[in-house]
């Protein structure tokens, strides 16, 4: 299962959270953006509940994280 996490951080704080985000061992890529958030980070879990702990202990406390959005990726 993949999840794209848009993620705000806090001013300053940008390369730093990216750089942690990478080392993550369930992280596919993360890149700086331009727009509402700073930073998104495309994820991969076995199902929900393990993306959710992913983003939860993780991802959240990473210093300088604000807020996460998380869009679930599905196929068609």
């Amino acid at each position: 299962m993949k999840a794209y996490v848009l993620i705000e951080i806090r001013a300053g704080e940008v390369k730093d959270v990216v750089r942690q985000l990478r080392k993550l061992e369930n992280t596919i890529e993360a890149h700086m953006t331009f727009g509402p958030y700073d930073a998104v980070a495309v994820i991969s879990a076995k199902d929900l509940n393990g993306l959710g702990v992913l983003i939860a202990s993780e991802i959240q406390p990473i210093p300088g994280v604000l807020d996460t959005l998380t869009c679930v990726a599905v196929d068609v």
